[in-house]
Parts: C-alpha cells; sequence; structure tokens
C-alpha cells in the first residue's frame, strides 16, 4: 500500500461536510493522500458551495450528473469507480461519510495498522459522539478496552480502509445492483476471501448518525414512517 485515496461520497448536508473536509485536510500524516469528494445529484446551490470549498481546501470534486443520469443514490458507482482508481496506484480506498469528522491521527493510524497487519481486508476506526461514547453503528463495541480487535461483525463504512490486496481480490461489479449500500455485503466478502478486519476502538472518529440522511432519523422517531417510506420508495436497501 503505497498510499491513501481518501474519498467522501455527498448529497446535499454541505455544513456537516465542510466539517468532515476541514478535519481531513488538517490531519497529520506522513502517508501521501488524495482526496474526492463525489457529489451525487446536490442541489445547484450546494453544487456550488462544494465547487468553491474545492477550490479553497484542494480536493478533487466528481460530479455525477456529469457521469450518469442515474437517480441518487450512486454509491455503488462511486465504489465502482474509487476501486478502480486505487488498484492503479496501489492505493488503500478509505471511505470517510459525510457527517463523520476524523481526527488528525485518523489517516495515518489506520494506514499504520492496516499496514503492519498483511491479513487485512478492512481497517475502521470506531465512530464516537461528541462526549466520546461508542455510537451507532457499533453499538456491539462498547464496554471494550481501547485497542484493536479482529471483528467478524459488519463492518461501517463511516470511516474505513480498504486494503490493496481486498480491492484485487473482490470485483465491486459483482455487488447487486439493487441495493443501495453495501457496507454489510463487502465487509461479510472481505471475510470470505479470507481476510481478517479489524476495528479500532483506539482510532475514534466523532460520527453524527444519519448527518447525510436525516430521514433516516424517522427510524428512532417514527418507525413506522420510516418503514413506510423505506419500502414504498425502495430506499435504503442494504
Amino acid at each position: 500500500m503505497k498510499c491513501l485515496h481518501v474519498i467522501t461520497p455527498v448529497k446535499d448536508s454541505i455544513d456537516s461536510t465542510l466539517e468532515t473536509v476541514q478535519a481531513i485536510m488538517n490531519s497529520k500524516t506522513d502517508v501521501p493522500f488524495t482526496y474526492t469528494i463525489y457529489n451525487d445529484f446536490s442541489t445547484p446551490e450546494n453544487t456550488l458551495r462544494l465547487k468553491k470549498a474545492a477550490e479553497t481546501y484542494g480536493f478533487e470534486l466528481v460530479n455525477l450528473e456529469d457521469l450518469t443520469s442515474h437517480p441518487s443514490p450512486n454509491y455503488l458507482l462511486v465504489l465502482q469507480m474509487a476501486q478502480e482508481r486505487a488498484i492503479k496506484a496501489d492505493a488503500g480506498l478509505l471511505i470517510v461519510e459525510s457527517d463523520v469528522v476524523v481526527k488528525p491521527d485518523t489517516l495515518q493510524g489506520l494506514f499504520d495498522g492496516a499496514s503492519g497487519r498483511p491479513d487485512c481486508g478492512i481497517a475502521a476506526s470506531v465512530t464516537v459522539d461528541e462526549a466520546g461514547e461508542i455510537n451507532f453503528p457499533y453499538l456491539y463495541a462498547k464496554g471494550r478496552q481501547e485497542g484493536v480487535f479482529a471483528e467478524k461483525k459488519r463492518m461501517s463504512f463511516c470511516c474505513s480502509l480498504l486494503c490493496p490486496d481486498f480491492l484485487r481480490k473482490f470485483d465491486f461489479h459483482q455487488l447487486d445492483t439493487s441495493k443501495n449500500w453495501f457496507d454489510v455485503t463487502i465487509s461479510h466478502q472481505a471475510l470470505k476471501e479470507g481476510f481478517t478486519n479489524y476495528l479500532f476502538t483506539s482510532l475514534p472518529v466523532i460520527h453524527r448518525p444519519h448527518g447525510s440522511r436525516p430521514w433516516k432519523k424517522l427510524k428512532y422517531t417514527n418507525p413506522l414512517k420510516y418503514y413506510w417510506l423505506k419500502y414504498t420508495k425502495g430506499w435504503d436497501k442494504i
């Protein structure tokens, strides 16, 4: 693994995205990295904000509306494009979602942690709230001491590094096109391919659950409406 390709898929939620951007660009790391934001049909106003932010912070902005007419979400297309680019560069693919704020040592820590474990398929940071308490989607890790754990449960792509050996082993064009999100499928596939996935509770990142998809908060406040939207509109297929 020679470097990191950091990506953030975005649809609106620009204020939280800019926090994500600032944290990534302020990372303290010796490993070279590129940062790409994939804009998945944000509004024209928010697309303009992203263009201005790209000029300010120096990340690459890919507007998916220039590449496809398929309606959002286009997470599968993003993963396929990012995988191809990462393989060519022998880069680890670090996915950081737009409701996550990394710490200055997150990128270097995940790179070092994955590089030091030849069997690593995915290296993921545990997510915490503003008070430092482990939160969704890693509630199963609550109560663990700080450290690194081989994990057979699913890894979330809130802040996860997919290693080059795994990227070369499993082609994302094999993923189920009827689904919207692929965290569960890909993390389980890494195990099937003989890799080990590691959860780093020693490298926590702040996560504001569903900040990028506010409608999903209905799952906790109005579950009937959430499941009605989920099944009648075909949203959130995992």
